[in-house]
């Protein structure tokens, strides 16, 4: 999987590259937690479901 990935911050309101800070393995998947290097936004995302608002 990625370090890093390009997404729209809903609190920049810009694309910028997500870090991947932590990864783990689940019974329901692959656990990743991604964060904004501008305002340090971060979601969870669990087997490609993700807490990234809308």
């Amino acid at each position: 999987m990625a370090l890093e990935k390009e997404i729209e911050c809903p609190r920049c309101e810009e694309t910028h590259p997500f870090y991947r800070t932590a990864a783990t393995t689940l019974h329901l998947g692959e656990k990743s937690k991604w964060r904004c290097p501008e305002c340090s936004y971060g979601y969870i995302e669990i087997n490609g479901i993700s807490t990234l608002e809308a």
